[in-house]
């Protein structure tokens, strides 16, 4: 029997319910998910899967990433809500291209963990599933886990396994939209030019379940809690000086009121140049590299590659010698007594994110 599956919250318990009613069954997972946006979490879900099939004794096929030909089969639905004609399609797309594998592999059975997914219509799926049935002569296996306490037994899993709970169902349109009603950032598509790994992003996701990973093979013993923080992210930001851009480096959680400032430089102490408005500090890359023990020879050097996030806050409370403050510390390669114009659009939120312990 081949077995799609779209994440290992979905289908770790899935998996379990099918190896009990079909203990005779060669079960192979096959995870074809081409709309899973962005491609780092396609990433993340997918070692999730691997790590939980490991554990099941499952053997795991990954299917092709083709996304673009994906956006092309949902074009013109992408405001349309949750389980409505765009999942549809998706549904279509995924069990089609299942049943194709399913009769390239040689099995005469296949279903899908979408089954069990809150955030899907069973009725649509078996609609589909049956369809497929009806014109290729392979079973399709309709369960309903999910019901009497399906549900709890399904988290309970997940607890116990570790997995990863993702937070949004996987398409970038179905992400825009739940960010918008919830009134929050979609940090989920921040990707600075440096790569450096931001909190709660999906890059550091991945590193924390690929570390799950390393701790599971040891025998280590371990846990995945939640801590909550405030989190940042630098949407955009310039710099002028004599009405010149110059090449600007802006440490982690530098805020300034209304996005914008200008002013000249008042006093100076220790490297710090501190600016007559809106709180502003800004030093040069020789002042950056005494308090970091760097050697950068130029900022646009730190910008390609820069200290991991953590050595960036860490070096911010150096200079400011203050934790709490969220004011905008620029570094640039020389200081001139001239006119700053400063730009940075910011965030600063309350989030939560994953830790091991």
């Amino acid at each position: 029997m081949l077995v799609h599956i779209c994440c290992a919250v979905d289908s770790h318990y899935f998996l379990e319910k099918i190896q009990e009613e079909f203990p005779s069954e060669e079960l192979v997972g096959y995870f074809y998910d081409p709309n899973i946006h962005p491609y780092s979490e396609y990433r993340l879900r997918y070692l999730d899967v691997e790590y939980s099939c490991q554990k099941l004794g499952i053997k795991l096929i990954e299917g092709a990433y083709n996304l673009e030909e994906w956006l092309k089969k949902v074009k013109g639905m992408e405001h349309l809500p949750e389980k409505g004609d765009r999942c549809t399609v998706c549904y279509d797309d995924r069990l089609d291209t299942t049943v194709q594998k399913a009769i390239e592999l040689g099995h005469n059975k296949f279903t899908t963990t979408l089954l069990i997914s809150p955030k899907k219509s069973q009725e649509k799926l078996e609609k589909i599933g049956n369809h497929l049935s009806s014109i290729t002569g392979l079973e399709f296996i309709y369960r309903d886990y999910k019901a009497g306490n399906g549900a709890e037994i399904q988290g309970q899993k997940v607890k116990e396994n570790s997995l990863y709970r993702q937070n949004y169902c996987g398409c970038l349109f179905g992400l825009s939209a739940q960010r918008e009603a919830q009134k929050k950032i979609m940090d989920e598509m921040f990707n600075p030019i440096s790569n450096q790994i931001l909190p709660e992003s999906i890059e550091e996701r991945l590193e924390l379940y690929k570390k799950r990973n390393e701790l599971e093979s040891s025998g280590a013993n371990y846990k995945i809690i939640k801590q909550r923080f405030l989190n940042y992210r630098l949407l955009s930001a310039k710099v002028k000086v004599a009405k010149n851009i110059v090449p600007s480096y802006i440490l982690c959680y530098s805020t300034i009121n209304r996005n914008n400032t200008n002013g000249r430089i008042e006093y100076t102490k220790d490297g710090i140049n501190y600016l007559n408005r809106d709180e502003v500090k800004i030093i040069d890359i020789n002042t950056f590299n005494s308090f970091a023990g760097t050697s950068y020879t130029s900022v646009k050097e730190l910008m390609y590659n820069p200290q991991t996030f953590e050595q960036e806050l860490e070096t911010r409370n150096k200079i400011l010698k203050n934790p709490y403050d969220l004011s905008a510390l620029i570094v640039l390669d020389e200081i001139k007594n001239e006119k700053y114009e400063i730009e940075i659009n910011s965030e600063t939120y309350e989030d939560i994110k994953e830790e091991l312990v």
